[in-house]
This record gives structure tokens, C-alpha cells and sequence, in this order.
């Protein structure tokens, strides 16, 4: 399906789907513990159903409230409650090889805990994951006693195997992608000893702290230095089940947030994590210092309501702010998934934004520099990739610099390359052109992270329209 965007005003009240980084953590801890667990807001996406569809492979059981299929995918309406029985001491090797679907973090996530059993167990996925790097997990994974390799010589992704046990000791990695890490850390509940993870080039750091509060949560200790690069656990543990309320997805949050601003609207996004525990809350203060005006008001010590008054943030720029050179720099390794809202709303700024530290952003479903650099430039945008330009020049590297310009902006055919973020970004910056129009090819992919993004966002006004792909021969469609 193809999304007709243009220019619209928006005004009500949303609330973003819970988070997808917090559930898969409590779907996985649900299903380690001993005991039945509440899993209330889960993210019903298609990497979470993937999710709750992998732990069946160690041994718990899973409840998401209608029938699934024999890959987990949902024939009804799932819950808003999940009901996880966990397998508890009665865990065990997977017996089947776990297809991930497109989850990322179900990947990086599982297989550190597949590898603290004895015997061999194998992962695949969907086309965009069988192109993700593993090659950092497998050798922290050998460090640890396993053996593990992929399934394709010479191929640095899925299919692989591994063959555990992994046992305490000391593993060091670079640790810029944060999942692999944050699967070690639960992983080291089912080792016995303590297990050292030493970081040379952490990223991602609030994913770690929120895998650490997870872990505290259910009653173990993790210890972090200040600086990231070193992380230990503490033994093996038995955990209880637990019931938990997942808080809305700040990823999520991004994309209603900017269509505000871009479209000149006033709305509400209800029901935001106060916790701290999400990086992606750091947009916030990003486009305050542009001058967008919003305010969070906190309604418990977890929750609260972003209230976004786009009308009267329509004229961002770099030059109201204390900016040297009048440039705003994000160094964006703590929230990369902020990467494709931060790029397209960019756009209208006027002054020059540099995206730093962008290295994972390109590990993602797609590189999402490359991407949001050919697609945006399709748009009118003029953005450069900072790898363009580095040979030689010291004051470039690994970054995605917009020359922001709205006066040059025109609609568009745009590509999704089946990535949820790209997708969702480009959809929202239709919104704010006058007299033209985005199409953006197979936005149904928002449904990874975002289920029913096109008709929420009708329901505040958006007017994104549904398009269905049909092909002819001879005839005009």
C-alpha cells in the first residue's frame, strides 16, 4: 500500500502504542521467570509478536488474547493484556530454529540466552535481517566459550548457529550497537559466576540503562560505570513473575510530534514515560532549542502529556538558540532511532543541523543516512552524508548535515525501503507542504513499531491517503 500525504492541519488528542524496547525486555524476563506474569500495553507490532512468539521456544507459554498462527502471527485482535507463563527453572535449549521475523532486537536479545544452554541452537529472519551484522555478537559470544558461526561463508548475517554453553568470565567488544549487550546482561541470569563485559566504544547508552533497570526490577544487580565501558553481573538467579504496565514508545512519539510542528497544529500526545528510561525523550529539548514550544506535564511518577503548540512553532531555526556558527550539532548515538524525524523536520529549519556520531543509524533496518539523504533530496531537501566528505578532511566523519531550506521543498515519490522510521518521517513531512503532495511506497511497514500510524494520525486530521498497488498492462490504472 502507498500513503498519499499533503498539507493538513491536525488537532486532538493521541496516544502512542506502548514501547517496543520495553516490551520485548519484559517478554523475554516474563518468559525466564517462574510464574505467570501481566504484560499490560504491550506493543502489538510485528517485532514484539515476533517476540512473543520466540519464547515459546524455551519454554514458556504466551497468551496475547486471539489465536496465532504457527509463525505467531495473530488471527484477531490481540489483548491489551499478554499473559506470559513462564518456563522458570524448567527453561531450555530451543529445539527449532527461531525465525525473528524483522525484530532486531529479538535477535540480539535471544540468542545470548540460547547460548547459556548446552547444544546448538540457530537464528534467521526476514530478508532485512538476514542482511544485520551478527559478527560483533558471535565473536563476544566466543569470548565466553561458545562456538558459533554463520551459515553463509564469508556472510557477516543471519542464518547462524551457536553452540553454548557460554559461561562467567570476561568479554570485550566495542558495544556500539547496545543490543547485544543489553542480551548478555540478561543472559547472565542463567550464568553462574559473574560475567564482565568491557566496553571500547559504547553507544546507545540509555538502552543499557533501561536493560539495568529491567534486571533491577526483578531482582538483580548490574553494575555500570559512569562511563558505559564497563558492565558486571552478578551470578546466576531465579526470578519471579511479575506483572508490568509498558510505558509509551518515545521512538513512537517522534513522528505525531513532528507532523505537529511541521503542519502548524496544536495537539496532545497522552500517556508519554516520565521515567527518563527512554533516550528518544531527548527530541524534546532538541526542538525546544529551536524554538518549538512544548510542554510536558507530569500526571504520575511514570506518566504524563506532551502538549505540542505547533501553531506557534512554524518558524524553527538555528539562530534563536546559543549555536556556534549558527549550527545546532546532535550527537545522536544515545537515540539513533530519532535519526529519520530529526533528518526530515530538519529540513524546515532554517540553519544548518549536523547529525553526529551517526555509525549505528546505519545498522538499522536500512543505512538510514544513506537513505533519508536519497529520499529527502528527492523532496527538494539538501542534506549530505558526512562519509562524503571525510577522505581528507578532518571536520567530517561519520554524520548526516542538513542545510535546512523550506522555500526549496516540493512533494515527491518516495521510497520506504520497508523501514518503519523512514516511512513514518516521510509520510509527516507531506503535512507541511503547501499545494503539493508525498507518496510514500509500502507504508504498511509502519505497522513494525507503530501499528495503525496512518489511522491514528486520521483520527487527529492528518488525511493520509491509502493507495492500493495494482498493476497493468496495457490500461492506465
Amino acid at each position: 500500500m502507498n500513503y498519499k500525504s499533503t498539507k493538513h492541519r491536525l488537532s486532538g488528542t493521541i496516544i502512542v502504542p506502548g514501547s517496543k524496547s520495553h516490551t520485548i525486555r519484559a517478554l523475554l524476563l516474563a518468559a525466564l521467570a517462574d510464574g505467570v506474569s501481566n504484560i499490560k500495553n504491550p506493543l502489538p507490532s510485528a517485532d514484539c509478536l515476533s517476540a512473543a512468539h520466540a519464547i515459546k521456544a524455551f519454554g514458556a507459554k504466551v497468551d496475547i488474547g486471539c489465536p496465532v498462527d504457527e509463525k505467531g502471527i495473530p488471527q484477531g485482535t490481540p489483548a491489551e493484556t499478554w499473559v506470559v507463563t513462564g518456563a522458570g527453572k524448567n527453561a531450555h535449549l530451543p529445539d527449532c530454529q527461531i525465525d525473528v521475523g524483522n525484530s532486531g532486537s529479538t535477535l540480539y536479545f535471544f540468542t545470548p540466552v540460547a547460548a547459556t544452554f548446552s547444544g546448538k541452537s540457530s537464528f534467521t529472519g526476514d530478508e532485512s535481517i538476514c542482511k544485520r551484522p551478527v559478527n560483533h555478537l558471535l565473536d563476544a559470544l566466543r569470548q565466553l566459550g561458545a562456538e558459533a558461526s554463520t551459515d553463509r561463508v564469508g556472510v557477516d548475517a543471519p542464518p547462524f548457529s551457536v553452540t553454548g554453553p557460554i559461561k562467567a568470565g570476561s568479554v570485550t567488544t566495542d558495544g556500539r550497537l547496545s543490543q547485544y549487550i543489553s542480551g548478555l546482561m540478561m543472559a547472565s541470569l542463567l550464568i553462574d559466576g559473574e560475567l564482565d563485559i568491557n566496553l571500547t566504544d559504547p553507544k546507545e547508552v540509555p538502552y543499557l540503562t533501561m536493560t539495568q533497570l529491567w534486571l533491577k526490577n526483578v531482582g538483580v544487580d548490574v553494575d555500570i560505570s559512569p562511563d558505559y565501558k564497563k558492565i558486571k553481573t552478578h551470578g546466576k538467579k531465579a526470578i519471579k513473575a511479575f506483572d508490568t504496565i509498558i510505558p509509551s514508545d518515545w521512538e513512537g512519539v517522534a513522528f505525531p510530534l513532528m507532523a505537529a510542528i511541521l503542519s502548524g497544529s496544536d495537539i496532545v500526545i497522552d500517556g508519554i514515560d516520565t521515567t527518563g528510561s527512554q533516550g528518544d525523550d531527548a527530541i524534546v529539548e532538541i526542538l525546544k532549542s529551536l524554538g518549538a514550544d512544548l510542554e510536558i506535564e507530569k500526571l504520575s511518577e511514570t506518566s504524563g502529556r506532551l502538549i505540542v503548540n505547533g501553531s506557534k512553532s512554524q518558524n524553527l531555526s538555528t539562530k534563536r538558540g546559543n549555536f556556534k556558527d549558527d549550527i545546532l550539532r546532535v550527537n545522536i548515538a544515545g537515540f539513533p532511532d530519532a535519526v529519520c524525524a530529526l533528518a526530515a523536520l530538519s529540513c524546515f529549519v532554517d540553519g544548518t543541523v549536523i547529525l553526529e556520531d551517526t555509525e549505528v543509524c546505519r545498522k538499522k533496518e536500512t543505512d538510514r543516512i544513506k537513505v533519508m539523504v536519497e529520499e529527502l533530496s528527492k523532496l527538494g531537501g539538501n542534506l549530505v552524508d558526512g562519509l562524503t566528505l571525510s577522505k581528507g578532511n578532518p571536520l567530517f566523519g561519520d554524520q548526516l548535515i542538513i542545510y535546512g531550506n523550506k522555500n526549496a521543498l516540493h512533494g515527491g515519490t518516495v521510497e520506504s525501503y520497508d523501514d518503519h522510521r523512514v516511512a513514518m518521517s516521510l509520510a509527516c513531512f507531506g503535512l507541511a507542504l503547501e499545494n503539493d503532495a508525498v507518496t510514500v511506497k509500502d507504508g504498511e511497514c509502519c505497522s513494525v513499531s507503530f501499528p495503525g500510524f496512518f489511522e491514528k494520525m486520521n483520527e487527529l486530521g492528518a488525511g493520509f491517503l491509502g493507495i492500493k498497488i495494482t498493476s497493468c498492462n496495457f490500461y492506465p490504472c
